[in-house]
């Protein structure tokens, strides 16, 4: 399948992201299966489920400021600390609000 035939919110995830939403969607949506598949525990499935969300919520974010998505991003991968993003983010504003002024 060539990338630009996917949805733009599937080709910006990672590969172990697609292959876990395939999983979920073959197991009928259920955690409990999934988790069964991975060897871990309901929670840690629900977890992954909810980032993934995030995830795709960001992607669908990024056309307004690619800057604040990509710092999001990097966060939710665990790149970058959260707290270190909520100030780059912040500065970020800052500077852009006081360039429209």
């Amino acid at each position: 399948m060539a990338i630009d035939l996917l949805p733009e919110w599937m080709a910006g995830l990672e590969e172990e992201d697609v292959a876990f939403i395939k999983k979920f969607i073959l197991a009928s949506g259920s955690l409990k299966e999934v988790a069964g598949q991975y060897g871990v525990t309901y929670p840690t499935v629900r977890l992954r489920l909810d980032r993934l969300i995030q995830k795709i919520r960001l992607t669908e974010n990024t056309a307004a400021d690619p800057y604040i998505a990509t710092i999001k991003r990097l966060a939710m991968n665990e790149k970058l600390d959260l707290d270190t993003a909520k100030v780059l983010i912040a500065e970020y504003k800052k500077t852009r609000n006081k360039e429209e002024l």
